[in-house]
């Protein structure tokens, strides 16, 4: 691997991009002793699987001794043996019933067929078979499923919200009165709004569990978090202490390179400095390159529309290279593909028959595409966690395996370069996800009721607020109050099924599809307000090696029609919003400033999509703006707050420059430092900064939850503001540019195209409030 290091080294376009080359070394391996039930054994060893390492070993302990677990080691370390090994022996001993919960399909399917594989290899009469229950079978495959009678049911979370618990006493009693183990894999996964939804959920099940007197364990398989048995807690609802944590991974690796690849500066002094060239452009170059030196090659970027317009880009390119057959094996996989398209692309990779591949992070988890030689990192993916676990699919046997972070222009890309050891020796993120949250509870506490009557000792399930929400319930008329011998119980009172009203996965229930107007062909599909931003009329478009433009957006049918086209230019939306303050719930002052108030407050955030750019797309110039006209946006969620004490302002003011600038540059700087600590994306918070704000008559910055009702991200920046003003202040500072480029106050997704922006009163006025 040091070879190929060194030939991208001579390569034409190097002017000292690699930043930093950091090997991390193999691992032999470290097994343990273990007894297993004689037949798994056997079958087991038909797979070539003799022992176990020490964490699979630990894991299945722990299971054994009654605790919940949490197994949290690299991808392809073999987690899913800690879980499959008690699940069997408890068939095979006494036709226990396992429930294996996954977040997305691919997912089940990889691990339906490893399952049926070993358990038909087990032999007839161990009583050990597996089955999914997913949205893909038709009725008659899922009531077959049923008939069967499986001691193994793997699902997704909206499954279980949607046909499992509904039905728990009329169709499932069997299972549920047996169930002994719960597995929820890539727990990691289950934050943000999803993760609040799916804790939800999990609590519903342990009710229904409660209701047949069965009380599985909980196995929680997760990737490097920083809080992972705290976040397991949050997520199934059991209490911390009953978990037992397996985090140090045994298993045999062979040695992976790291390559931190900085683009180079712009040379134009226009431009300013701080200005670097594309990751895109880089991480396309060396695309090639590395597939044309055969290796196999993924690309992990961003957005959808990355992946399809850089996979097409990166054909043209070997095509120009005359690498005809290679151009024909390179593709795009992205969550909005079909089903079908997506298993044909998993497939290709891991046959080989696909050479190389952009793709977001859908390919992340732990779906089954073999090893790869390289995986490339376009742009930092905003996490610790997620960088690992994207780099986790290079790797074959005790092979080396290259990986290369292709850094962005962004405040964190850049704070990597400059720091590298934060990404290899840093401690990883916190997950969060918040049950609590006030705009999910009613409808899961409605559907609660729908499964199966409620009662005030529900309360465990649902929280302190639970007796006045139910009470809030009854007064609307969703819930029906009953007297019985027991005492009082409520039963849902509407018609039809609650929890076929809601969506687990999306803040929108309403989606627009995409028709290709030159084949009357609908291609995919957008949330609404995805499709707002993405395909409003005149937006750019790629799809499948295609660019399209948005030649019409009818709401009224929930359709945007598009038309191929050639353009060389992309689209990004403008915006304007404000906030209004409903209550404050918490507040104090900075220990530096007592003139300093920080809040916390639910608030209202209304969006209006007012424009869009068009712009360059290799230099990413602005070519025209053009004005839309769209509905508006509503966001109820939770917010910090501060206001800038009048001298601060003034000091500010008499230094010259521009004051909204400053308060709209440290906005800017905090979002994007959120993710050093927390399990998000920046594009998981919004913020607003305005010089005088009517809630509080003065210049004051919000920083909020990007999802309704709030997800406890801004929580937990509200208690550690301090840290984060000051941390932003030294990352301001750190930054070479002349006036705020990308690395330090511009951001990508602000809706003002980045107008005021004053870096250096902005690096001032944090300066006074923390020093």
């Amino acid at each position: 691997m040091q070879d190929t290091i060194d030939w991208l080294r001579g390569r034409p376009y190097y002017e000292g991009q690699i930043a930093r080359h950091e090997t991390i070394s193999g691992n032999d391996g470290e097994f343990r002793e273990i007894s297993l039930e004689s037949r798994l054994e056997s079958a087991l060893a038909d797979r070539g699987i003799d022992r176990l390492y020490r964490h699979q070993a630990d894991g299945v302990e722990a299971v054994r001794d009654g605790n919940n677990l949490v197994i949290a080691t690299r991808t392809a370390s073999g987690k899913s043996l800690a879980y499959t090994i008690p699940a069997f022996e408890r068939a095979i001993d006494h036709g226990g019933r396992t429930l294996y919960i996954a977040p997305q399909n691919a997912l089940i399917n990889d691990q339906e067929d490893t399952l049926s594989e070993l358990a038909r290899d087990l032999g007839f009469g161990s009583r050990v078979s597996v089955d999914q229950y997913t949205g893909r079978l038709d009725k008659n495959e899922k009531r077959a499923v049923r008939d069967r009678r499986p001691t193994v049911v793997l699902t997704t979370p909206d499954m279980l919200h949607y046909a499992l618990l509904p039905y728990a006493h009329r169709l499932w009693h069997w299972f549920f009165k047996g169930l002994e183990t719960v597995v929820i894999d890539e727990v990691h996964e289950y934050r943000g709004v999803f993760g609040s939804h799916v804790a939800l959920v999990l609590r519903r099940l342990a009710r229904i569990c409660d209701r047949f007197d069965s009380a599985p364990q909980f196995v929680c398989c997760s990737a490097t978090i920083g809080n992972p048995v705290e976040h397991a807690s949050a997520v199934t609802g059991q209490p911390e202490s009953s978990f037992r944590l397996v985090d140090e991974d045994a298993s045999r690796t062979g040695p992976t390179h790291w390559v931190l690849w900085n683009p180079p500066e712009y040379e134009d002094p226009n431009r300013g400095s701080g200005r670097r060239k594309s990751s895109h452009a880089e991480s396309k170059r060396l695309f090639a390159d590395l597939v044309t030196r055969d290796y196999q090659t993924l690309v992990f970027t961003r957005a959808r529309q990355a992946a399809e317009r850089y996979a097409m880009e990166s054909t043209d390119e070997l095509r120009r290279r005359g690498e005809h057959g290679l151009a024909s094996k390179i593709s795009a996989y992205q969550a909005a593909l079909r089903n079908d398209r997506r298993r044909e692309l998993e497939s290709g990779l891991h046959s080989g028959e696909v050479r190389g591949a952009w793709s977001t992070n859908a390919l992340e988890l732990g779906v089954d595409i073999g090893g790869l030689d390289a995986v490339l990192l376009d742009g930092y993916p905003g996490t610790r966690m997620a960088a690992f676990q994207q780099a986790g699919r290079a790797g074959r046997g005790t092979d080396a395996s290259l990986v290369t972070l292709v850094a962005g222009e962004d405040q964190l890309d850049q704070f990597l370069m400059r720091n590298p050891d934060e990404l290899f020796a840093g401690d990883p993120e916190r997950a969060v996800a918040n049950p609590e949250n006030e705009e999910l509870l009613p409808s899961h506490v409605t559907s609660a009721a729908r499964e199966t009557w409620l009662s005030a000792n529900d309360e465990r399930y649902f929280g302190e607020g639970f007796p006045e929400l139910v009470s809030n319930l009854e007064s609307s008329g969703q819930l029906k109050r009953r007297q019985t011998n027991e005492g009082i119980r409520w039963v849902y009172d509407g018609d039809g099924s609650p929890q076929h009203e809601m969506s687990l996965r999306s803040i929108d229930e309403r989606e627009i599809d995409l028709l290709d107007r030159s084949r009357n062909d609908v291609i995919s599909s957008l949330p609404f307000s995805d499709a707002l931003s993405d395909a409003h009329p005149g937006s750019v478009y790629h799809h499948q090696g295609q660019s399209y433009e948005v030649v019409d957006l009818d709401l009224s049918k929930d359709v945007a029609e598009l038309s191929p086209t050639w353009a060389d230019y992309h689209t990004k939306t403008l915006h304007e919003k404000e906030i209004t303050v409903e209550s404050d719930t918490d507040e104090k002052t900075l220990s530096t400033r007592d003139d300093c108030v920080v809040r916390f407050a639910d608030v209202t955030m209304r969006k209006r999509i007012t424009g869009f750019e068009r712009r360059d797309a290799k230099r990413g110039e602005t070519l025209g703006k053009e004005s839309l006209s769209l509905p508006e946006l509503t966001l109820r969620t939770k917010a910090l707050y501060f206001t800038i004490p009048e001298d601060v302002e003034q000091e500010i003011r008499a230094m010259g420059g521009d004051f909204g600038g400053a308060i709209h540059a440290a906005e800017h700087g905090m979002i994007s430092l959120f993710p050093l600590e927390l399990l998000c994306d920046r594009r998981d918070i919004g913020g607003l900064s305005t010089p005088v704000h009517p809630h509080t008559g003065k210049s004051t910055i919000f920083i909020y939850d990007g999802y309704p009702g709030g997800v406890g991200l801004t929580r937990e920046g509200y208690e550690t503001v301090e840290s984060l003003m000051r941390n932003t202040g030294e990352m301001i500072r750190a930054c070479d540019c002349e006036s705020g480029c990308p690395s330090c106050v511009q951001s990508p997704h602000c809706g003002n195209a980045n107008e005021p922006l004053d870096k250096r009163l902005s690096a001032h006025l944090l300066s006074l409030l923390t020093e």
